[in-house]
């Protein structure tokens, strides 16, 4: 690796030393860098040629340099004669300016090193191409080895060489003297361009007809830069020191022979005895074998033979080669025309250009990038032409890789992108436009392709907007989102709008159509459909175009219309317009053949959301279901508390959770699990609302249904005054009774009577009664035959209840002292004013039946004692609020009243008992309805 590291910075040293040694101190390189070299050429291969450009300008050159030290070792007398030599064939060359020659850009310069001058830029000499790579840099170049010559290019190249001759031989009266492979020069552009005047001779007598040439007798003893290729030289130059034009077109014979056979010329010429193969050389052309002439073109082979004539009458002249047949050829013509294009008026070129496009696939790739493609961008300072030259340049361009469009048409193609007359060239542009956006850098598309493509949009003409609304579709690929986004559909839009014409709003709809599929699903939903309800016109075709934006984006797989937006914006869109008077009935029905989708699936959606949704709440209510441990065998084996699931379940529609009331009644709360659906922030939220709504009701105390059997007494008067003084002495009695404990509450007191009666499944009840209903059981966990405070998991940490007395509880314990006794009220008897009839209370009491207990008539007309200890026992859910049902709305009659209900009766209790009195029974059916 060090060793091919050090060859290569030698070679580079070499360079850059023979570089500088050869045009170091010579004043060309005051205005020109000098660069690589490149090639070699002129006579004897002794011009080296170096890339170059000038300073100022920064035109790219060929910098010709002839070393000095190549003819060290010659004499002085001889160096001066190559010298004077060489200096005239650049001179002659700068004074000379035809189009087949060779263009000179800066004078000969002398130094002391060198020589060297500037000319127009150079690819390499015909030598160089044919094979011949004398005084070349080393290794050869690859663009020179593997240059191949195109039949196109050899009969083009001819056919200029050809017409050079022409115009030296009529137009100057000049012989070149040394027309050969190393002075023909292939420029930049490949065109053949001709050097080497050295040995050129003008005519002695220019204004006369028959010029006359006088030519120098051919020394063998100068050098031989001082001497024309002998190998390329006519006979008679040498044999009779004579020369005409129809020398130079021997010459161009040989030259024809070499370039078909590989750079081999027609015969060698041995220089050491010059005179002699010359001698043989004439013997052989006068019976010139078929075979010499075998590689040449059959259609141009009679044509080199006479050239190759030793009498230089038949010779053809330059003027008639330029004729002949081989030369018409629609490649060479194509390219002749191109060298005289600046000749020819507009309407010439635009016929011309037309038909172009015809030729341009039949010509090689390097011939039409290299040699027409730089004729074409020429015209663009033209603008009428822009439009004719325009569609070959992009033709070419398809052509070229994605390398040679940018470094050879895309910056001459820059400024049309700017241009807006004539209108042509949008359409031209916008027909192309894949490839533009194929080939174009990124940047450039940004600057200069799309701002061409929104003001074809925004132009004035019908006939643009349509094209551009029809191309852009076929390269949205190609666009780069963000550009699409905020560029060109707001334009689209904007166009549909404002335009009067119904075919660019048609044609603007079917374009945002094909191109939804490359707009994020959210873009269409919120900029493209709320768009198309603000389009005025109803027309029958602009109608189709909305359904069809529909359609396209209901049916996408990436797209889709949501369900909201299908039932709230869409469907009442499609709804108006399907009614619309201007349509038919084939577009009726394609408009309700896509609202039935919609509808479809819209109902599928959402059936299935709730279906998921109810799935899921009755997963929540499984796991709502109270735990075992929390709740006694008795509960869970009492046939009323499944009567009064089943009656919560009746009164809400079967909404509530059947296992949920026994939850709530342990005072477990329920679990929520997370469901495992994808829903929406909407849907969740109606879901916690519903949760919430259904924890509310679970809450609540259901009600068990009971009814009042009324007792049968007898109508009389009542003393609400009697009655008021009765209960405050029941009241008395109880607080005296020693088998009551008085029970202290948060809030108001309430004393309450527990009698002694055993518990049943270690759960006791305390009995509660507000006066009006039945008493109100409540579960007291953990009491024993003592009384303890109510825990917070019962009352929810606090016990609170209003001031009633409890009447049940006198009743009872009347019954319970004095069996089978009337109450004793005569000593309330003195209360009573003297005015009032003398009528005791005992007297005013019903009388009991025997066997019975007589409770008071005013106590049983609201309520019936407690219940003996064998009732069962049932378990009152807590209310709605919090509170304890016995106390909440749900006990209150006035606020259920249906619902209001006596307990039955054991069948151990007396049926004795008093009936109720059958005003009281009026009244309250007139109280409740």
């Amino acid at each position: 690796m060090e060793s091919m590291l050090n060859k290569l910075k030698s070679t580079v040293n070499k360079v850059t030393a023979d570089v500088t040694s050869a045009v170091m101190g010579n004043p060309v390189t005051r205005e020109f860098e000098v660069g690589k070299h490149i090639a070699s050429g002129g006579p004897g291969m002794s011009w080296r040629i170096y890339n170059g450009t000038k300073k100022s300008t920064k035109q790219e050159v060929a910098v010709f340099v002839f070393d000095k030290k190549v003819i060290d070792r010659y004499q002085k007398f001889e160096k001066d004669q190559i010298i004077d030599s060489l200096k005239k064939g650049v001179q002659q060359l700068t004074r000379l300016r035809h189009p087949r020659l060779l263009t000179v850009q800066h004078p000969l310069e002398e130094s002391r090193d060198c020589l060297a001058f500037c000319t127009e830029p150079v690819f390499a000499s015909l030598a160089n191409v044919l094979g011949q790579w004398d005084n070349l840099p080393s290794p050869v170049s690859t663009d020179i080895k593997e240059y191949k010559l195109y039949d196109v290019e050899t009969k083009y190249g001819l056919l200029q060489v050809s017409e050079g001759l022409s115009f030296l031989h009529s137009g100057v009266k000049m012989v070149h003297g040394n027309l050969c492979s190393e002075n023909i020069i292939l420029n930049k552009s490949g065109a053949w361009k001709i050097m080497g005047f050295d040995f050129s001779i003008s005519s002695s007598n220019p204004s006369d007809a028959e010029p006359k040439y006088v030519c120098k007798e051919w020394d063998p003893n100068l050098p031989p830069l001082c001497l024309p290729n002998p190998e390329y030289v006519a006979p008679e130059y040498i044999l009779s020191v004579s020369c005409d034009s129809a020398s130079d077109m021997y010459s161009l014979g040989v030259l024809i022979h070499t370039v078909f056979n590989e750079g081999k010329p027609v015969f060698k010429v041995n220089k050491q005895d010059i005179f002699k193969s010359f001698s043989r050389q004439l013997d052989q052309l006068s019976h010139l074998s078929p075979g010499v002439l075998s590689q040449i073109p059959e259609e141009v082979r009679q044509h080199v033979k006479m050239l190759l004539s030793v009498t230089s009458n038949v010779r053809p002249d330059a003027d008639q080669m330029t004729k002949i047949p081989f030369f018409d050829d629609v490649g060479a013509m194509t390219l002749q025309y191109f060298d005289s294009l600046f000749q020819r008026d507009n309407l010439q070129k635009s016929q011309f250009f037309k038909g172009l496009p015809k030729v341009l696939p039949k010509l090689p790739k390097r011939v039409v990038v290299y040699r027409i493609l730089p004729a074409l961008t020429s015209e663009f300072v033209n603008p009428d032409m822009v439009p004719f030259v325009l569609p070959n340049v992009l033709l070419i361009a398809e052509e070229c890789t994605k390398e040679e469009y940018v470094r050879l048409v895309l910056p001459d193609l820059t400024p049309v992108f700017k241009m807006q007359e004539p209108v042509q060239i949008l359409l031209i542009f916008l027909q192309k436009m894949d490839l533009l956006l194929t080939k174009t850098p990124p940047e450039d598309i940004k600057n200069s392709v799309l701002p061409m493509v929104y003001r074809a949009v925004e132009a004035p003409s019908v006939q643009i907007q349509e094209l551009c609304l029809n191309i852009i579709p076929t390269f949205a690929n190609l666009i780069e989102y963000p550009s699409m986004k905020n560029s060109l559909i707001p334009r689209i839009k904007s166009t549909c709008l404002q335009t009067s014409s119904l075919a660019v709003r048609v044609n603007s709809l079917v374009c945002l159509g094909k191109i939804l599929e490359y707009l994020d699903k959210w873009f269409v939903i919120d900029e493209i459909l709320p768009f198309l309800q603000q389009i005025p016109s109803r027309e029958p075709a602009v109608l189709m175009g909305i359904l069809g934006i529909y359609k396209c984006t209901f049916t996408h797989k990436k797209l889709g219309i949501p369900k909201e937006h299908l039932a709230g914006k869409s469907l009442p869109h499609l709804v108006s317009l399907s009614i619309d008077n201007n349509l038919n009935l084939n577009q009726f029905n394609s408009f309700m053949a896509v609202i039935k989708d919609m509808l479809s699936r819209m109902e599928t959606e959402h059936k299935t959301k709730l279906e998921q949704l109810h799935i899921m709440q009755e997963q929540q209510r499984s796991l709502n279901i109270t735990n075992p441990m929390n709740q006694s065998e008795d509960t869970k084996s009492t046939p009323s508390q499944a009567t009064q699931v089943r009656d919560i379940d009746d009164i809400f529609g079967g909404s509530s959770a059947n296992a949920g009331v026994n939850g709530k009644e342990n005072g477990s709360s329920s679990v929520s699990q997370p469901s495992r659906v994808s829903l929406t922030l909407e849907e969740k939220q109606r879901l916690a609302k519903e949760q919430e709504q259904a924890a509310k009701l679970r809450s609540q105390q259901p009600l068990a249904p009971q009814s009042i059997k009324s007792a049968t007494t007898t109508l009389q008067a009542k003393d609400l005054t009697s009655s008021l003084l009765n209960n405050m002495t029941s009241l008395n009695n109880m607080s005296l009774n020693s088998g009551t404990r008085t029970i202290p509450m948060q809030g108001n007191t309430i004393s309450s009577t527990f009698p002694a009666a055993p518990t049943m499944g270690g759960i006791s009840t305390m009995s509660v009664s507000n006066g009006f209903n039945s008493p109100i059981g409540f579960q007291t966990g953990g009491m024993g035959m003592g009384m303890r405070a109510p825990t917070p998991a019962l009352y929810g940490g606090m016990a609170t209840t209003t001031s009633t007395p409890n009447f049940s509880a006198l009743t009872q314990n009347q019954n319970q002292n004095q069996p089978g006794k009337p109450p004793d009220m005569s000593a309330l008897d003195s209360l009573f004013a003297s005015n009032k009839p003398k009528v005791s209370l005992n007297q005013m009491a019903p009388k009991p039946v025997p066997g019975t207990t007589a409770p008071s008539p005013w106590i049983n007309q609201f309520g019936s004692g407690q219940p003996p200890q064998s009732a069962p026992v049932q378990s009152n859910p807590m209310g709605m609020t919090g509170v304890q049902g016995g106390f909440g709305m749900q006990a209150n009659p006035f606020f259920n009243p249906q619902n209001f209900s006596q307990p039955a009766a054991s069948s151990t209790m007396n049926t004795g008992m008093m009936k109720q009195s059958a005003s009281v029974n009026n009244d309250l059916k007139d109280l409740f309805g």
